[in-house]
């Protein structure tokens, strides 16, 4: 009987840290075709942006009327969340389709504390749009594709 409350104590542990690390986020839209469709379920490890490296496929917090949010982002189901690429860390050169978006001379390295984000489909609003995407704003990275529409 104690060996059974102990694994349970130890299975309660490792499901409250996995709830902590892990998010579940359904892809919406169809910017990361054919990598993920809409519908799709996707695991996500939490990791500050800092963090991330080029090619992975990170989830972040959309901006809201044009504009990033700061301080803490929301709990997951409070918010818009938005599913794209690292194409460019900080450090790395502006690939030449960002440049005019974050309006930046030939040779321009990406800023600190921002990352550039492109989407796998021909039909994204990505970091060729809307410019650089502040690294606060990362909920994660996406570990899995958890089921299909």
């Amino acid at each position: 009987m104690r060996y059974l409350l102990i694994l349970l104590g130890v299975v309660a542990g490792v499901v409250a840290v996995a709830r902590r690390r892990l998010v579940v986020v359904q892809v919406s839209g169809q910017s990361m075709l054919p990598t993920y469709r809409p519908g799709d379920r996707v695991l996500v490890r939490r990791v500050a942006g800092a963090k991330l490296g080029r090619g992975q496929v990170a989830v972040f917090e959309s901006a809201q009327e044009g504009r990033w949010r700061t301080g803490p982002l929301p709990a997951p189901k409070d918010a818009r969340w938005l599913i794209k690429r690292v194409a460019a860390l900080p450090g790395d050169p502006v690939p030449p389709e960002v440049a005019r978006a974050v309006d930046a001379p030939e040779g321009a390295l990406v800023p600190g504390g921002r990352l550039v984000v492109i989407g796998d489909g021909s039909l994204s609003a990505d970091s060729r749009h809307w410019g650089y995407l502040p690294a606060d704003r990362v909920l994660g990275v996406v570990v899995r594709r958890l089921s299909s529409s």
